[in-house]
């Protein structure tokens, strides 16, 4: 890959991370990307549950009609969130998310923490006492342990 001349530090740090593959933000800060990357489909399929899990989707709550009759004719921002994943979906997910916890605690806890409470993974790391390498790592077997998983849904479907 040719650089250009560069001249302002900004510019710099932009074309450095363009070179090395980088953010120029905080590592701890980085966008989750999945694209193109292996396991990235159960990756993307986590962090969805992730969102699901947070949000309260799936647990059953009372709604007054009064409030669903404010709620649906009131132009507000936000609203409803839709998702890419489904209720029963998000509860296969959410089942072997549990039995990975019970097979092995700390590798279902760092899946648990990442995409279930959004840590980054340098949090997680911190947490557990180890580094945030050696988190991603046991992030990425947890992924692969859960897309195991997840393959006879897969095959059925």
């Amino acid at each position: 890959m040719v650089l250009h001349r560069i001249t302002r530090k900004t510019e710099t740090a932009e074309a450095l991370a363009v070179v090395t593959g980088l953010g120029t933000e905080d590592s701890s800060m980085k966008k989750r990307a999945y694209v193109g990357k292996a396991l990235g489909d159960t990756e993307y399929l986590l962090e969805q549950w992730g969102w699901w899990r947070m949000d309260g989707m799936g647990v059953p709550r009372y709604v007054s009609p009064l409030h669903a009759l404010m709620r649906d004719n009131t132009n507000c921002v936000g609203g409803v969130k839709s998702y890419v994943i489904v209720d029963d979906l998000a509860l296969v997910v959410d089942s072997a998310v549990a039995r990975l916890t019970r097979r092995n605690q700390q590798m279902g806890d760092f899946i648990w923490l990442y995409f279930g409470a959004k840590w980054p993974a340098l949090r997680v790391g911190r947490q557990f006492d180890v580094s945030e390498a050696k988190a991603r790592e046991l992030i990425k077997t947890g992924v692969a342990w859960i897309d195991c998983a997840l393959e006879e849904f897969r095959a059925a479907a």
